[in-house]
């Protein structure tokens, strides 16, 4: 009598569907296989996740250069270069202390676009109501908005580490917001405490500071990384903060996929040891935000933003072990 067949093919690839158990690291082939983020298990049900990764595919408020609509995608797959072991600077995996869930985009109706904030606040309004963390991956970067809109309501107004090449925070009229201008909102509002907040790696113009601690380029250059993480952990404390990551905080040597690019800035190398730095904070939402593909080459930019991203939930897992 011939052997039953087996019922299932064998999961050894296409961990996001197939991954079990959903903690670990798990090798699989770069190149092929379901592309979530770090091949983690893609999901809905927000119950069985430390932290949710959501894509936000939102463009419409940019001021250059637009195509951060694609970032989500090009992140997810310049992640899977990563996906096949623990970042190599830490001692333990994040990932397994953290069950990661990668929860899809968020959804808007294209032909409503004034119905796409409401979208996203919503969206990150579900994740922090079941207290799970999230990590968004932009999109430009007016979606910080809606989502400090979405968990101020649970944790009140939150300590904002940004990085940045811009500082976000330009004067604006009651009712408009771009991505140039959301933070200044957000401190208008109470949705962030400019007191316990800090902005770094800012070289563009702007003489207002609204109360946050701004490292710009000058000084971070010259203080050099250990010195601005003391800067970043002193001005934080125990404060529950939220950590946005714009990648034009990288030289456009490092990041050309952006739409505002600004010469004078920083290497990934920095960048990584600035946010390994942050192990330990009260992180309790993360985003990387403003990957724009269609200026990118080789995937440099889409693979910083990936490893960012991912060095982000090991700085969060630190504080679990």
């Amino acid at each position: 009598m011939p052997e039953p067949k087996s019922p299932a093919i064998p999961a050894t690839i296409d961990l996001a569907f197939a991954a079990t158990p959903p903690y670990g690291t798990v090798a699989e082939p770069t190149y092929s296989g379901a592309l979530s983020f770090l091949r983690r298990p893609y999901g809905k049900d927000l119950s069985v996740a430390d932290v949710a990764v959501l894509g936000v595919p939102f463009d419409l408020a940019t001021t250059n250069r637009p195509g951060a609509r694609l970032g989500p995608r090009a992140i997810r797959a310049a992640s899977a270069s990563l996906a096949w072991c623990p970042p190599y600077a830490w001692d333990f995996d994040p990932l397994q202390r953290l069950r990661v869930l990668d929860a899809g985009d968020v959804y808007f109706d294209p032909g409503r676009p004034a119905e796409a904030p409401e979208a996203i606040r919503g969206a990150f309004a579900a994740v922090a109501a079941q207290g799970v963390i999230p990590l968004a991956l932009g999109g430009d970067h007016f979606i910080s908005f809606p989502i400090l809109q979405a968990l101020q309501p649970v944790h009140g107004p939150l300590a904002l580490v940004h990085f940045d090449a811009h500082s976000d925070t330009w004067r604006d009229a009651d009712g408009r917001v771009d991505h140039g201008t959301m933070f200044f909102h957000a401190a208008r509002l109470g949705l962030v405490d400019p007191a316990r907040s800090i902005q770094l790696g800012m070289r563009t113009h702007n003489a207002e500071t609204h109360g946050f601690r701004v490292v710009d380029a000058r000084e971070l250059h010259a203080i050099g990384v250990e010195e601005a993480v003391a800067a970043i952990r002193a001005r934080v404390g125990g404060s529950k903060c939220y950590v946005s990551f714009d990648v034009d905080f990288l030289d456009p040597a490092y990041a050309p996929g952006t739409g505002t690019p600004v010469v004078g800035g920083f290497s990934t190398h920095d960048a990584l040891r600035l946010v390994r730095g942050l192990a330990g904070l009260d992180i309790v939402g993360m985003d990387v935000v403003e990957v724009s593909p269609p200026y990118d080459h080789a995937e440099i930019t889409a693979l910083a933003a990936a490893s960012v991203a991912q060095e982000l939930l090991a700085a969060l897992a630190a504080g679990r072990g």
